[in-house]
């Protein structure tokens, strides 16, 4: 037997849904099967209250007299059956004799109601010894009617356990789902233990205690661990990140939990992230490579350079490039009169004008989950040529620090070869498409594998010389690189994300070198 049910449901936008569930409440135990005492002792009562009945109607019916002085019905102990009291004869014989009389013309009664009855149906007096034996033929002892054998008795049903399929014989069961178990069999399909509690959860015909159907299909969130709590509507709502898979509670994202500023996952409460010196915090695995100091940016900053060269895109000038703390490149930001800035916070910059810009001389060291010791340098940096240097904010993983550098290298191109006034959507498009290309050849080795329309076989084209010096990496660099490049190919902003989609498709239809040659005529990409 099945108890009330309900389900629960979720929206397929932002809330987890939970796929139809019944939690059950109060399975149902039956008692011993077959046993009936009370309702056997009832049948039996009434059938005696029913000879009884019958042997006082005999023995007042069968007298000449008509008698009337009638007693009042008398119910008989608490059932709702009504027998008329004996009235009193005025027969002068002895009382021994109208005992047997009575007694004769019962039992002959009886004896001719039974024969009308069909075989099998009667009951038995043997098992109770209040009951009289009547006697066949008077009085004499020696010939007994034979008891009525009783088959309209509750006969039990036999019933199969749907845990261990036997027999589930006398005593207590349970009942669900149509099936019946023994107390001990009904078991979760998780745990193995047996469901004892008054309600359970059922997923198909799979019953659960409901802890554990919670455990197996409720969503824990990844920074604090606890299961994700459902909002107003009864649903289950969480935030989740579009690359990495992160479900996190929505309050996190305003209760100062530290966010990685490369990789942007949110910091869990069992690992600590690393504090910067201006605010910023980085994980574990963007701090495996991640590039401190100007010094140690210099040999990935010449194999760029060394990338350029290899697609016929060589920078005659020598462009000063420095790592720079984010109050630095802001102040940079400010100076500079053109440019189109990467808001809320730009990483890199292309300087074009004459300023004082403070560096990062010398990595600072590790102390308790933050970097100590920097050690900084003014530097004054003047004109030259088109491009006064390039800044790139430090403490980033060495790919991301190379997809920024390949950036602002290609605006330095640009500007050194004499593109001039350009929309920001064809110009940071343009830069973006060769800030993708370098990560893809960094990263992925089998053109087969790629998601986006490579644009590396379109500058391959324009250049045959090009090797790539590249070293092995860990997966969990490749993965760091997979996560960048899907932040260019998905940007929402205008000019950096449909620039480079524009860009890009320009770029694969047409190759580098005649779409750079389109702009440089009308300023466009070509259609």
């Amino acid at each position: 037997m099945d108890s009330s049910s309900s389900s629960s449901s979720s929206s397929p936008s932002s809330s987890y849904g939970v796929a139809r569930v019944s939690h059950i409440s109060n399975p149902c135990i039956f008692g011993e099967v077959g046993s009936s005492s009370s309702s056997t002792y009832r049948d039996k009562k009434w059938k005696l209250m029913k000879w009884v009945s019958k042997l006082f109607k005999s023995g007042s019916n069968g007298g000449s007299g008509v008698h009337t002085n009638h007693h009042p019905p008398q119910f008989q102990e608490d059932e709702n059956m009504v027998f008329p009291l004996p009235p009193s004869s005025l027969d002068d014989r002895s009382r021994g004799a109208r005992d047997k009389e009575e007694l004769d013309r019962s039992i002959s009664l009886s004896l001719a109601d039974n024969t009308k009855r069909p075989h099998g149906y009667g009951w038995s007096m043997d098992n109770n010894r209040d009951f009289p034996r009547p006697f066949h033929g008077g009085l004499n002892p020696s010939s007994f009617i034979p008891p009525y054998e009783p088959s309209y008795q509750c006969r039990r049903r036999q019933r199969i356990c749907g845990g261990c399929n036997r027999d589930i014989g006398s005593g207590n069961y349970l009942g669900c789902m149509g099936t019946f178990f023994h107390p001990e069999c009904f078991r979760c399909h998780s745990c193995g233990y047996a469901i004892t509690e008054h309600e359970f959860s059922l997923s198909g015909t799979k019953p659960y205690h409901k802890l554990c159907f919670k455990e197996l299909t409720h969503p824990k969130c990844e920074v604090c661990h606890h299961f994700i709590p459902t909002n107003e509507a009864g649903l289950i709502e969480y935030r989740c990140h579009p690359f990495w898979n992160q479900k996190y509670c929505p309050s996190h994202e305003y209760d100062k939990t530290a966010r990685c500023c490369s990789c942007e996952r949110l910091e869990s409460w069992d690992v600590r992230y690393y504090s910067l010196e201006d605010g910023r915090s980085l994980c574990l695995e963007c701090m495996e490579t991640a590039i401190i100091d100007t010094g140690e940016c210099q040999p990935l900053y010449h194999a760029i350079r060394d990338y350029y060269e290899g697609m016929y895109m060589k920078l005659d000038q020598q462009i000063p490039m420095l790592l720079v703390q984010r109050e630095a490149l802001n102040d940079a930001i400010v100076g500079e009169k053109n440019g189109y800035h990467h808001m809320p916070e730009t990483r890199g910059l292309c300087l074009s004008e004459e300023q004082t810009v403070t560096s990062v001389l010398r990595r600072p060291r590790l102390g308790a989950h933050r970097l100590v010791g920097m050690r900084t340098q003014p530097q004054r940096l003047t004109r030259k040529c088109e491009v006064t240097a390039i800044l790139v904010l430090y403490g980033l993983p060495r790919l991301l620090t190379g997809a920024i550098l390949a950036h602002e290298l290609m605006h330095g191109w640009l500007r050194l070869n004499g593109f001039r006034n350009l929309n920001p959507e064809v110009e940071e498009g343009i830069c973006q498409v060769l800030s993708y290309m370098w990560l893809e050849s960094e990263v992925l080795s089998d053109p087969s594998s790629r998601n986006m329309p490579s644009t590396s076989s379109a500058a391959m084209s324009s250049s045959s010389s090009f090797s790539n010096k590249k070293g092995g990496k860990s997966n969990v660099e490749k993965k760091l690189g997979e996560f960048f490049k899907h932040q260019i190919a998905h940007d929402a902003s205008p000019a950096y994300g449909g620039g480079f989609r524009a860009a890009n498709a320009a770029a694969c239809k047409y190759g580098l070198r005649r779409t750079l040659d389109h702009i440089r005529l009308t300023g466009t990409f070509p259609l």
